[in-house]
């Protein structure tokens, strides 16, 4: 059985990304593995959330992962700043990162140059956060986006990191899991890459029908193809990706077609996309609504969730720490 653990952060509602490129495969997963899934609020933090707003998220994206399926009954579905073991781990793993290295990654690149204004440890260390929730839990898979690759791939260094220079074989190096070809990325509606929760270009899994429709039709494209064949442009590809995740082949193919020979028109495909979307969301949100009314319920949850993580990582510090050369005065 392997041991499986991912998260999400909880910054606002839950889009179509984390659906599919997470979520999903978390609801496969739990039926056959040893799962810990969490809400990230630590890793939350690095945007400054108000106290009224990081507490609203958590409890949003709770419903959220128990609307979506996940079984607290068979996997260990907790908060992350319920298990203080992750951040003495997270401390002891940051003594043998590079600041070199934090630097280079793809993540910390981009949240630099889209807020110069709030670059802080947190962000620069986030990896390292990262890799202390996977591997305090000893996982060996993890679900995770395909914007998730390289840090999943740090988790790995820091573990293999720590066995070479203590000489032991304690942390497994995780690997990441899908049930397709290749990760999943979900792109969002304005044509510019990945769908996001503060890029203004998510469909979320609590919006109403007629907010889909909206967002749906107010997505990006172009013109419209000028010969036959064309390929299409970045913000064209994108909708036809998210249309490949939540239609029928028979629909893809049709307005596969209609593009190569110049017949498309983007408000019909638009519409059918939108409609598409719904079929999948609309069940979610019904239960989240309903989730969201039972705070005892939830409160449960994450009481339960909380004590079968404590177990798992208190027992990983314990030996970390012994490991590392702590010992007792006896």
């Amino acid at each position: 059985m392997e041991t499986v653990v991912s998260g999400i952060r909880s910054t606002g509602n839950l889009h179509l990304g984390n659906y599919f490129g997470a979520v999903r495969n978390f609801l496969k997963m739990q039926k056959e593995n040893r799962c810990f899934f969490f809400i990230a609020d630590y890793h939350a933090l690095t945007t400054h959330p108000k106290p009224d707003d990081l507490h609203g998220n958590i409890k949003q994206v709770l419903a959220e992962y128990l609307a979506c399926g996940i079984d607290p009954e068979t996997a260990t579905v907790f908060i992350q700043s319920d298990v203080p073991e992750v951040t003495e781990l997270y401390l002891l793993l940051n003594m043998n990162a590079y600041v070199g290295e934090l630097e280079r990654t793809a993540s910390f690149k981009e949240k630099i140059r889209k807020h110069p204004d709030n670059i802080n440890a947190g962000l620069l260390t986030y990896p390292v956060l990262m890799a202390a929730d996977i591997i305090i839990h000893k996982a060996t898979k993890v679900p995770v986006g395909k914007d998730q690759e390289q840090h999943l791939e740090m988790t790995r260094r820091f573990a293999r990191r720590f066995n070479m220079i203590y000489g032991v074989e304690y942390f497994p190096e995780p690997d990441a899991y899908n049930f397709g070809k290749e990760l999943i990325k979900i792109p969002g509606l304005d044509g510019s890459g990945k769908m996001g929760k503060s890029e203004g270009n998510g469909v979320f899994l609590a919006d109403t029908p007629q907010v889909i429709r909206k967002k749906v039709m107010s997505a990006v494209t172009d013109a419209g193809p000028s010969e036959m064949n064309q390929e299409p442009s970045e913000p064209v590809k994108n909708l036809f990706s998210l249309m490949k995740v939540v239609s029928d082949p028979a629909a893809v193919n049709y307005f596969t077609e209609k593009h190569a020979d110049c017949t498309i028109r983007y408000g019909d495909l638009k519409k059918q996309l939108a409609e598409d979307i719904i079929k999948v969301t609309e069940p979610i949100r019904e239960r989240i609504t309903a989730i969201l009314a039972d705070n005892r319920y939830m409160a449960r949850v994450v009481a339960e969730g909380a004590e079968k993580a404590r177990e798992s990582a208190s027992a990983t510090v314990r030996e970390v720490r012994e490991i590392i050369g702590y010992r007792n005065f006896a």
